[in-house]
């Protein structure tokens, strides 16, 4: 199960926020992120905030869940009363298997998404989805509720990786999937890879990304598998069942992702994420990592809105209830200073094609870029321009980057 929510200080029962944080909403873009906790069954590497019908408990359903997210919703309409933000520019339903809901539970939660701050016109909406929980028809009705982009969980095309996953669905399904999802008119159709899985041979990983790259979509992510504390994976990798993720592996599996994907037309714009086109970035995440501001619906979501960033309760019984009496879900917040916010631009700015400023750093950061680029971990060409931007050998070793820059 997911790890404990910190405490930080305590959330107002009903979720006001200082002025200053409202007085800024908005200024660096808004979007909104809806949680989805519900699984058919848990996969042996999740550790996200998700539960079965199994784990549910009472309290709190499926059928009654876009009304609990909508009543969040009207509780965040009072909040920004009076500072609404300009327009939502993205919105991301995630889980979880959003597509558990049906599409037009879906589209109920969009739709109120849209009366209470109204959305823009280009605006991207997002759904994840597992390949087998979408039909051609609740695709067509999905698109038609107003979602423009869905991400597919394919994780491989190997059955014995899917196996070591826990993955239900069967090789093949992820790009049938992605094609039925263009079929329904979406704009942009994302798959999702994760390489480094114990047993994953070479040719495994050349076989996802040949079907990824033959499927027709316009972004892929890939993300070498984390081993986290409390999953099915990590117990199995303790008792001696499974080999732990070799970094060597993961690096040549990265190296490989960076060659096929450039090969077909696709170009990185952060460190795990690669488009065929700048309209086929993932807008929302890039929003994230940018630092814009974001109000998170469902239980454990997390958002950040004016410098302020709050977490809900994890579990949807908890969550209900607080609703249905009238006070925020949120469990607890931080304010976020200015060497916070700095700290974060470092962190996230540096995974990006476009690179950090280089006016971010202080002094003994801008020595660490130096020795960086001498190593010959940052862009020579794009540094007399005053931006630090990782090579590929830099993208490899991203996180030992970020460490030097920062205090």
């Amino acid at each position: 199960m997911p790890g404990v929510l910190p405490d930080g200080e305590a959330v107002p029962a009903d979720g006001s926020l200082p002025p200053a944080a409202r007085a800024a909403v908005g200024t660096r873009g808004f979007g909104v992120y809806v949680h989805v906790p519900f699984c058919a069954s848990r996969c042996g590497y999740c550790d996200f905030n998700t539960y079965t019908a199994s784990e549910l408990g009472g309290g709190a359903s499926r059928e009654t869940y876009a009304d609990a997210v909508l009543a969040e919703l009207d509780l965040a309409a009072r909040v920004l009363d009076g500072t609404p933000p300009a327009r939502v520019d993205t919105v991301f339903v995630g889980g979880g298997t959003p597509t558990l809901l049906p599409a037009a539970d879906l589209g109920r939660i969009l739709a109120g998404i849209d009366r209470t701050w109204g959305l823009a016109d280009d605006v991207e909406v997002t759904t994840e989805a597992n390949p087998e929980s979408v039909t051609p028809e609740s695709l067509a009705a999905l698109r038609a509720a107003g979602y423009t982009r869905i991400s597919l969980g394919m994780q491989s095309a190997a059955p014995g990786v899917l196996a070591v996953l826990d993955r239900r669905h069967r090789p093949g399904r992820a790009a049938a999937a992605a094609a039925e999802a263009r079929d329904a008119g979406f704009e942009h159709v994302n798959l999702d890879l994760i390489y480094g899985t114990p047993g994953e041979r070479p040719e495994d990983f050349a076989a996802s990304l040949a079907e990824v790259t033959a499927a027709g979509v316009d972004h892929v992510s890939a993300y070498a598998l984390i081993v986290e504390d409390g999953t099915r994976l990590a117990a199995r990798m303790r008792r001696g069942e499974l080999p732990y993720p070799s970094d060597d592996e993961a690096a040549d599996r990265y190296l490989a992702a960076e060659a096929a994907l450039g090969a077909a037309g696709f170009s990185w714009y952060e460190v795990s994420n690669w488009a065929t086109s700048p309209a086929a970035r993932c807008r929302h995440n890039l929003l994230y990592w940018t630092g814009g501001d974001w109000w998170g619906l469902g239980p454990g979501a997390h958002s950040h809105v004016g410098g302020v960033r709050w977490w809900n309760v994890k579990h949807p019984t908890g969550y209900a209830r607080r609703l249905a009496e009238g006070r925020s879900p949120g469990h607890g917040r931080e304010l976020l200073t200015e060497a916070d916010r700095r700290t974060e631009d470092v962190m996230l700015r540096l995974r990006l094609a476009d690179g950090l400023p280089l006016s971010v750093l202080d002094e003994a950061g801008r020595a660490a870029a130096d020795r960086a680029l001498a190593d010959g971990l940052l862009d020579p060409a794009a540094y007399p321009a005053g931006r630090a931007v990782l090579t590929l050998r830099g993208r490899l070793l991203a996180d030992a980057v970020v460490r030097d820059l920062l205090p």
